[in-house]
C-alpha cells in the first residue's frame, strides 16, 4: 500500500468491528476504483456494519465502464463509492453523468472519493454533479466512512420511498382513469380487479360481490374471468368457501379483511354493499394496502355511476309495471335477428282486446293486475321465449322458435280466465305474427310489419292469429295513400255533399233528404263511401269531416229556405264525433250560427254509436232532442245489440237498412222489415226504408205499414245545385 493508501482508513482500537452476525437482508454497495487494494480495505473497514437490520453486500468494478455495466445489471445498488481518477482524470465524474442521464438512475447515492482533489475541486463538483458526498481518501477513517455510508443509505431509502409513493399515486391515477366510463357492471368489475392487482403487485385474480338494488341478496357482480360462470348468481353458488367466508366477514364486521393469502376490501355506501376479494401469492405491504384503500374511493364512485346508469337505462328500456323490456329496447334487440336466409324464429304480437273497457269499468288497478297476470302466464307457458316485452299499453310481444310454436296452443293458453285482484276475468286477444324471413334490418320496421298483421287480426270477428305477408304491406300502403289523399282533398275543399230526397210512402210527398258525403276522384268518378269512411274514422279525420258535412247541410237548408222550401235534412254522425267533449253543444252552436231551425235537422246515428257508451250517448241525444233536433237510428237491425235500449233512447225514427230491402219481394218475405215496422209502430216511431229501387219493394213496404222511403226508384243522390232545381221542378 502506498502512502496515500496508508493514510486511508486509519484504524484505532475503538474502530475495530464487533463479532460478525450474518444478516438475512442487505444494502447493496458498489465500489468502483482502479486499485484492488482499495476494494479490500473498504470491504474490511465496513465488515460487520448493519443499518435498519440489514447488512452490507459489496459489488466491485475497476473502471468507470465496468461500473456502468455492473450498475445496469444491479439497479438496486443503494450506495456507489466512486473514485474520480481512473482510466482518465475525470472518469468518475463522467460515470456520474452516465448514471444519472443514461441509466436514469436517480436513486443510488454517490460518494466520490479521490486521492487527487486537484483534478476535481470539491466546490465545483458539488455544484455541477448529482452526488451525495465528496471526500478525499485521506479524510475517510472507518468511522467517517460508516457515517457517510449510513447517511447515504438513509437518503437512498427516503428517495426510494418517495419514488414508490409517486409511482403508487400514479398507479392510482391511472387506475382511476381506467375504470371511468364503464356502464356495464361486468366490464367495470373486471377493470377494478386488474387495476387493484397493479397497485398491490399481484395476480389479477379476484371477484366483486354485493348488492346493486334494494334487495339484501349478495350476488357475484363480476371480477376476473375465472369467476365469469358465477356472474349475477348468489354468492352461495361460488365453489370457494374461503371467498364466501371472507366476504361475509367483511360485511358483518364492516371492515377490510386481510390474510397472508388474500384481502377483502369493503366498499362503503349508504345505497348498497360491495366487497372486493383479491388473491395473492406474496402479501402486499401496508403501504400498498393503504394505496389500495385510496383507490377504493374512486371504485365506490364508479360503482354508484354504474348503478345510476343502469337505473337510467331501466327507465329508458324497461317497463316499470311488468318489469319487461319496453318497445324501445325491443326494437333495438330485434335487429340482431335480421337474417335474410334464416326463418327459425317468429315474432308474436299480442293485443288485449277491449282492455280499455276493463280499465274504465273496473279501475286502473285491476287493469294493471290483469297485465301483470298476462305476463306471468306468458312466462309460464313460454319459458324459452326471447325478448318478451311490453310493446304498448295493452300489447305484448316475444320471439320464439318456429319449431316450438303453435297458434292454436297459444290461444288455448290465453283463453283461460285471469285472476286480477278479486276478479276472475275472461280475456280475448288479437294476435299478429311476423316470420323471421320478413324481419327488417331496422327494428321499428319489423315491428311495423307485425302491427300490420295485428291490425288485420283485429278486423276479424274470430280469434285467429294473422301472419304477415308482403301483400298486406301493399294494402297498407294503398290504405295510407287513400288517407293521405283524403286529408289533402278535405283541406282543399274537394269533398262534396250530395242529397237524396225522402218521401212519404202513401202519397210520395217530399219531406226531406239525407246528406251524403261524396269524394270525387277525377274525370267524373267517385270513391265509394264504403271504402273511405272507415279509413277516415281510423285516421281521425271523420270528426272534422262530420262537422263540415253538418255545416254544409245547414247552408243548404238556408238556400232551400230562400226558395220557399222547408224540409228536414238528415246528417250521419259517427262514433268518434260522439266522443268529442261537448258534442251536443257544438251541434247547437252550429245551428245557431247558420240560423237553422232545429226541427229541420235530423241526426242519424248507428247502433254502434249507441252501444259504444250508452249512458253518455243517451244524455247527449236527450240534450239534442230537447233543443228540437230530430234523431234517427240508421242501419237498424244490422248490429248485435239488444232491442231493450230502444225504449231508453230519445229518438224519432227507425231506418230500415237496405240489406233488408234489396231482396224484396222475390227472395225475401220481408219478415225483418215487417218486424222493424211493427216495432216502430209499438214505440210510436216513424219508419223509413232506404235503398228502394223497385215497385215491388215499395208495394210490400206499403202493405207492411212503412211510413217513408228513399231510393233510386224515387230520386238518386244529387249535388246541391241540382237539388234546388229538383225541388223547383216539383213545386
Amino acid at each position: 500500500m502506498t502512502s496515500e493508501h496508508s493514510d486511508f482508513l486509519f484504524f484505532n482500537h475503538q474502530d475495530e468491528p464487533l463479532n460478525e452476525v450474518v444478516p438475512t437482508e442487505f444494502w447493496d454497495i458498489l465500489i468502483v476504483d482502479d486499485d484492488p487494494e482499495i476494494h479490500s480495505v473498504t470491504k474490511l473497514a465496513l465488515s460487520g456494519v448493519e443499518f435498519w437490520g440489514k447488512g452490507l453486500r459489496f459489488h466491485h468494478a475497476y473502471s468507470a465502464v465496468e461500473g456502468i455495466e455492473v450498475l445496469s445489471k444491479a439497479p438496486n445498488v443503494s450506495v456507489l463509492l466512486l473514485d474520480v481518477v481512473m482510466e482518465s482524470d475525470d472518469a468518475g465524474l463522467k460515470m456520474v453523468k452516465e448514471v444519472r442521464e443514461t441509466l436514469k438512475n436517480h436513486n443510488v447515492r454517490i460518494i466520490l472519493r479521490t486521492g487527487q482533489p486537484g483534478y476535481a475541486p470539491e466546490e465545483q463538483v458539488i455544484r455541477e454533479y448529482d452526488i451525495n458526498d465528496y471526500k478525499t481518501k485521506t479524510e475517510l477513517t472507518r468511522s467517517k466512512l460508516v457515517t457517510s455510508l449510513i447517511t447515504a443509505i438513509r437518503s437512498y431509502e427516503q428517495v426510494c420511498q418517495l419514488e414508490a409513493q409517486s409511482k403508487a399515486l400514479n398507479n392510482i391515477l391511472c387506475a382511476s382513469k381506467a375504470i371511468l366510463g364503464f356502464t356495464d357492471i361486468k366490464a367495470f368489475t373486471m377493470a377494478v380487479i386488474k387495476q387493484l392487482s397493479v397497485i398491490l403487485d399481484c395476480e389479477a385474480t379476484g371477484v366483486v360481490c354485493g348488492t346493486l338494488d334494494d334487495s339484501n341478496r349478495i350476488s357475484v357482480l363480476g371480477g376476473s374471468t375465472q369467476f365469469s360462470a358465477f356472474f349475477s348468481q348468489g354468492i352461495e353458488q361460488l365453489d370457494n368457501g374461503r371467498i364466501i367466508l371472507q366476504v361475509q366477514n367483511c360485511f358483518e364486521y364492516e371492515e377490510h379483511q386481510h390474510t397472508k393469502h388474500d384481502t377483502t376490501l369493503l366498499l362503503k355506501s349508504k345505497s348498497r354493499q360491495a366487497a372486493i376479494y383479491l388473491e395473492y401469492v406474496s402479501q402486499p405491504s401496508n403501504a400498498q394496502l393503504q394505496f389500495a384503500e385510496i383507490f377504493l374511493t374512486n371504485v365506490s364512485v364508479g360503482l354508484d355511476n354504474v348503478r345510476l346508469f343502469n337505473n337510467l337505462r331501466d327507465a329508458a328500456f324497461k317497463d316499470v309495471l311488468t318489469g319487461l323490456s319496453n318497445r324501445t329496447y325491443f326494437t333495438e334487440q330485434i335487429e340482431k335477428y335480421h337474417r335474410l336466409t334464416n326463418n327459425d324464429h317468429v315474432f308474436v304480437l299480442i293485443d288485449v282486446a277491449h282492455f280499455s273497457d276493463i280499465n274504465n269499468g273496473l279501475g286502473q288497478e285491476v287493469g294493471n293486475n290483469l297485465l301483470v297476470a298476462i305476463v306471468e302466464r306468458l312466462k309460464q307457458e313460454y319459458p324459452a321465449a326471447k325478448l318478451l316485452s311490453r310493446i304498448g299499453a295493452d300489447v305484448f310481444g316475444f320471439l320464439i322458435e318456429q319449431q316450438g310454436f303453435d297458434q292454436t296452443e297459444l290461444y288455448d293458453n290465453l283463453n283461460l280466465p285471469f285472476a286480477a285482484a278479486e276478479h276472475i276475468l275472461p280475456v280475448t286477444f288479437k294476435i299478429g305474427i311476423c316470420e323471421q324471413k320478413d324481419f327488417q334490418a331496422i327494428g321499428i320496421e319489423t315491428l311495423k310489419l307485425a302491427y300490420i298483421a295485428l291490425n288485420q287480426a283485429k278486423k276479424g270477428k274470430y280469434n285467429t292469429a294473422v301472419c304477415y305477408t308482403p301483400d298486406m304491406e301493399e294494402q297498407m300502403a294503398w290504405r295510407l295513400g287513400i288517407i293521405r289523399q283524403l286529408r289533402q282533398d278535405f283541406e282543399h275543399n274537394k269533398l262534396e255533399v250530395w242529397y237524396q230526397p225522402q218521401f212519404t210512402l202513401n202519397d210520395l210527398a217530399l219531406i226531406g233528404c239525407e246528406a251524403l258525403l261524396r269524394w270525387p276522384s277525377g274525370q267524373g268518378n267517385y270513391i265509394s263511401p264504403a271504402i273511405f269512411i272507415p279509413f277516415a274514422e281510423d285516421a281521425g279525420l271523420i270528426v272534422g269531416i262530420g262537422q263540415w258535412v253538418l255545416e254544409q247541410a245547414c247552408m243548404q237548408q238556408k238556400r232551400l229556405e230562400a226558395t220557399g222550401v222547408e224540409i228536414c235534412i238528415a246528417v250521419n254522425v259517427s262514433v268518434p264525433q260522439f266522443k268529442v267533449k261537448g258534442f251536443a253543444q257544438q251541434v247547437k252552436n252550429t245551428l245557431l250560427k247558420y240560423d237553422v231551425k232545429p226541427k229541420n235537422i235530423e241526426l242519424e246515428v248507428t247502433e254502434s254509436v249507441v252501444m259504444d257508451e250508452m249512458n253518455a250517448v243517451i244524455e247527449t241525444l236527450q240534450e239534442l232532442k230537447e233543443f228540437g233536433i230530430q234523431v234517427a237510428i240508421d242501419d237498424f237491425g244490422t248490429g248485435f245489440s239488444s232491442l231493450s235500449y230502444l225504449q231508453k233512447l230519445p229518438i224519432d225514427r227507425l231506418k230500415i237498412d237496405r240489406t233488408f230491402i234489396k231482396d224484396l219481394p222475390q227472395k225475401d218475405s220481408g219478415a225483418i222489415a215487417a218486424l222493424v215496422v211493427a216495432l216502430g209502430a209499438q214505440l210510436g216511431l216513424k219508419t223509413i226504408a232506404e235503398g228502394v229501387e223497385t215497385q215491388g219493394q215499395a208495394d210490400l213496404l206499403r202493405e207492411l205499414g212503412c211510413d217513408e222511403v228513399q231510393g233510386f226508384m224515387y230520386a238518386k243522390p244529387m249535388p246541391e245545385a241540382q237539388l234546388i232545381q229538383y225541388f223547383e221542378s216539383k213545386s
